[in-house]
């Protein structure tokens, strides 16, 4: 499944990483300390690993450091929007906009979205609006985009990259007069995406080989044109980070029981029960994108990332190249699974109260 510095060595300090970040427009979270403004595009319903970063994600707006704006959806299956609703409505923030995509891309149900239709005594266990109608994902991203100023929207991509690679086709529109490619231009100041693997990853008989990624085969026309054509900056998270930094299953049977049912937890046991430590691969795409500050992850040097026919991914050097991925030195390691679990089960902000 799932699974940036100029002239200089790559970075292993937090201060040399900011001043790689400062050199590609990724320095700062937020202008003068206001939350960045999300964009999370996600393929949930195929991996826990969405969910639990959905959990991330509105931790870190409790905290005031992000504002999820919208969700767009690359799975085809209606029950993963009604998720995405239960998921928002549990955590105190019913009204983000919601879009969806009809590409036929993993149409299956998966294990845990029926969560989002499962009743006790003939109530819904996750209260949501059933009936609500969720715009196509292209036209939500379109409409979020043109209401944003300028160089101040993150977008976060943990699936497929199949509405993104459709917005750069996208034309002028009522909500704005620009092509889909100058709107993620002018309005995108990074792209922290889950795709693809920069390390050569072990097998199931310890061999090292190449990994050709879920993220970037399920959908890989989709993601070559992404990678080719993106106008701005693009930080990978590959698949090797979040293999690094497993989710520990004691923080699910312990952390999330401050209430009867959680969609999180439920979700988890759901597809991967413990004792099994799932992977935090797109929860480190959130990490890295809200806290460029903290000093979590390295960046690789500047280039351009290529996607070949097989759908293997590469960085091809580039003084001035746009794209980075992270890298992720051991000492850190445990600082990025502690940082992941205390915010993914973070109770929202109404429990707090």
């Amino acid at each position: 499944m799932k699974p940036i510095h100029f002239g200089l060595k790559p970075a292993s300090s937090l201060v040399g990483i900011l001043i790689l970040m400062a050199g590609c427009g990724m320095s700062k979270p937020s202008q003068a300390g206001e939350p960045v403004s999300i964009i999370f595009d996600t393929d949930i319903g195929n991996d826990v690993d969405d969910a639990l970063a959905m959990g991330v994600l509105h931790a870190l707006e409790s905290r005031r450091e992000c504002k999820l704006i919208g969700v767009t959806i690359t799975k085809d299956h209606p029950l993963a929007a009604r998720f995405v609703q239960a998921v928002n409505q549990f955590y105190g923030r019913p009204d983000i906009p919601i879009g969806v995509c009809r590409s036929g891309k993993t149409p299956e149900p998966g294990t845990f979205l029926p969560l989002a239709e499962t009743q006790d005594d003939q109530q819904l266990r996750y209260p949501h609006q059933v009936d609500r109608k969720d715009p196509p994902a292209v036209e939500l991203l379109r409409r979020l985009l043109a209401s944003q100023p300028d160089d101040s929207v993150v977008i976060v991509q943990v699936g497929f990259s199949t509405n993104l690679s459709a917005l750069l086709d996208s034309k002028p529109d009522q909500y704005s007069n620009l092509d889909g490619m100058q709107l993620a231009g002018s309005k995108v100041r990074l792209l922290s995406l889950m795709a693809g693997a920069f390390t050569k990853i072990p097998g199931p008989n310890g061999q090292l080989s190449d990994h050709r990624e879920y993220n970037v085969v399920e959908d890989l026309e989709s993601c070559r044109q992404l990678a080719a054509k993106w106008p701005g900056q693009m930080l990978w998270s590959g698949f090797e980070i979040g293999l690094a930094c497993p989710y520990p299953h004691q923080s699910i049977l312990r952390d999330y029981g401050y209430v009867d049912h959680h969609p999180l937890a439920e979700a988890y046991h759901l597809y991967s029960p413990p004792p099994h430590d799932r992977p935090t691969w797109d929860l480190t795409s959130v990490l890295a994108a809200v806290r460029p500050e903290h000093g979590y992850f390295e960046l690789s040097e500047p280039g351009l990332v290529e996607v070949d026919p097989q759908g293997l991914t590469r960085l091809v050097p580039q003084p001035d190249g746009r794209h980075r991925y992270l890298k992720l030195a051991e000492a850190n390691r445990s600082r990025v699974i502690e940082a992941l679990s205390q915010l993914s089960s973070q109770p929202p902000q109404e429990i707090v109260k």
